[in-house]
């Protein structure tokens, strides 16, 4: 029996989405799922689902449920983390302190002012689950989907011995838009994609062997309805040649070109058909929505019966790499290691996001080679700005967060240093009461 621990059980449609596939697998159909949330509501509610996925689909698996990290924990094969630390009244600060000073910011999470402050806080929790996993459970794998991914799991790789690496829909999503672009059946798709988290790049991408590059070219440049579903992504990809991953508005944060001013945001942001519009706040107001809705939501859900559909594997990578972790199939994904070398000129040990394989003896990161100049400049600079916010965690050096968020593009090409260093100062007043490894909060 394997043992399956979900911390941060409470993200619904996640967890259930990924037990549903990981009981398809015969190696795992008996597996024990063990659910850990600090909100006991969202807990109850996720163990209803995953009991309705089990006796539905007659698996001999078993759940539990706690409140107790430590019981959930113990003994468990692999964990997987889906945790947000604070809620939007904690994290809202995150986007609305930068656009007092002027930076616009869509969904935040990830890099920038937002996604450093929100490393900062996330870390400590992160800290303390893998702290309690190598006291209870020091064999087990960690499969973390919380963001900033490439952060945390830098900042995890590097002070403890646990097994880390981070997932993301980003990759095989992006794969697979850009496979309907250009009318592929997606089995027919290979590609090789690297870089960092929500920045990696297709270096490959290709349809029954063949560059499938000149049908994306031509479907992003003589079809309206193609390119409006992603400007952001689309204009970066006609000015650097290769394709990046997550969409357009987290991209359109990444870099100086898109919403240093109000009439750029509206040309090349606010247009977005996609799922994530380039809107000020996007995710922010999502979340805010969410969190007033989602009780009546779930109770309609799970008094729906399953179909046979319902109970069918999806793509999520984690249930793939359980499986081959377990002694079944080898399987290769794209996750977040440290990079010894895999990608040479970005910075060594930074957490990269690369191909990997996976099975019973472990992960293999794949050798992927240098990424065109012309990526590598943009990237680079993102994961060093990184390795800068992890040194000041790590630290408790508040002037390298400073420096860091100084280096940002978007930050750079709307504020002054001072201004940036105001900002950044505001920001430690806001969230110190989350940021105990740190002295001092003043900069």
């Amino acid at each position: 029996m394997t043992k399956i621990a979900f911390i941060g059980a409470g993200s619904l449609g996640f967890t259930s989405t990924l037990v549903r596939d990981i009981l398809t697998f015969p190696l795992l159909r008996d597996a024990h799922i063990s659910l850990m949330d600090i909100n006991s509501e969202r807990l109850d509610f996720a163990k209803t689902a995953v009991e309705k996925i089990i006796t539905e689909g007659q698996y001999p698996a078993t759940v539990s449920a706690s409140l107790d990290r430590v019981e959930a924990l113990a003994n468990a094969d692999v964990v997987l983390t889906t945790i947000l630390s604070g809620s939007t009244e904690v994290w809202r600060h995150d986007i609305e302190i930068p656009k007092k000073y002027g930076v616009d910011i869509n969904v935040g999470d990830t890099r920038g002012p937002s996604g450093i402050f929100r490393f900062l806080r996330t870390i400590n929790p992160m800290l303390d689950i893998v702290r309690d996993m190598e006291r209870y459970c020091p064999k087990a794998i960690l499969l973390n989907y919380t963001n900033p991914m490439a952060m945390l799991c830098g900042a995890l790789q590097r002070q403890s011995f646990i097994t880390v690496t981070g997932l993301c829909h980003s990759v095989q999503g992006t794969s697979m838009m850009l496979a309907e672009w250009i009318g592929a059946p997606y089995e027919e798709i290979t590609y090789t994609c690297a870089g960092i988290n929500h920045m990696a790049w297709y270096l490959d991408y290709k349809w029954n062997g063949n560059d499938a590059y000149p049908l994306i070219h031509k479907a992003i440049t003589e079809r309206p309805e193609i390119y409006n579903t992603e400007i952001v992504r689309n204009e970066m990809y006609l000015a650097l040649g290769k394709y990046v991953t997550e969409s357009s508005g987290h991209n359109s944060e990444y870099n100086s070109w898109f919403r240093k001013r109000a009439d750029l945001i509206e040309k090349y942001c606010e247009p977005g058909t996609g799922w994530n519009p380039g809107e000020y706040a996007y995710i922010l107001k999502e979340y805010q929505q969410t969190e007033k809705t989602w009780k009546e939501g779930v109770r309609v859900k799970l008094a729906e019966p399953l179909t046979p559909t319902d109970l069918e594997r999806g793509q999520e990578y984690a249930a793939f790499i359980i499986n081959a972790l377990q002694g079944g199939e080898m399987f290769k994904f794209n996750g977040n290691v440290p990079n010894t070398n895999l990608i040479p000129n970005l910075p060594q040990g930074a957490c990269v996001e690369v191909p990997v394989l996976v099975d019973k003896s472990g992960f293999h990161p794949i050798h992927v080679g240098a990424l065109p100049a012309e990526c590598a400049l943009l990237t680079g600079l993102s994961s060093g700005i990184e390795e800068l916010a992890i040194q000041a965690s790590l630290t408790g050096d508040p002037t390298l967060v400073y420096r860091a968020i100084a280096h940002d593009p978007l930050t750079a090409a709307v504020l002054s240093l001072a201004e940036i260093r105001a900002m950044t100062n505001e920001l430690f007043d806001q969230h110190k009461d989350y940021l105990p490894q740190f002295k001092t909060h003043r900069v």
